[in-house]
């Protein structure tokens, strides 16, 4: 195959409409333009969206929904998936070894949800005041 050689598909392309080329072609006088109006003209143009004055609809519809930015880095883990991660300081790259968070992210809060009998030394993750409580009860240590 050589590159001068290519050519699309049999039947995907079709020749451009040469208007104005007079009363033979099919496409002389009004040049497939209709009569009169603002789209009939040179330079006839108006806004994309535009429903001549009438209150568009990307105006009538309500603004909805917010995403935020640190909420797409943030994630929160259940005290009961601490036990799973083998390791004597747990941070956010032992959770990451571990799979139980994605590797884009860059926040951590550890809640109360389940128990955790496994004494664990937490660095650099937020934790909540439960899940704090249950930490420490099991002898495992937060540092800020």
């Amino acid at each position: 195959m050589k590159l001068n050689t290519i050519k699309p598909a049999e039947g995907s392309t079709s020749n451009r409409k040469r208007v104005g080329r007079g009363i033979g072609s099919g496409w002389g006088k009004t040049c497939a333009r209709g009569h009169k109006g603002q789209k009939s003209r040179s330079g006839g143009f108006h806004k994309v969206g535009f429903e001549g004055g009438q209150m568009p609809l990307q105006r009538r519809l309500p603004k909805v929904g917010f995403s935020s930015r640190v909420g797409r880095v943030s994630t929160e883990v259940r005290l009961h998936e601490l036990s799973s991660v083998d390791a004597e300081i747990i941070d956010i790259e032992a959770l990451k070894a571990a799979n139980i968070v994605t590797k884009n992210t860059l926040h951590v809060k550890v809640m109360l949800s389940g128990s955790i009998d496994k004494a664990v030394k937490l660095k650099g993750i937020k934790v909540s005041k439960g899940a704090k409580q249950a930490i420490e009860s099991a002898g495992g240590k937060v540092e800020d």
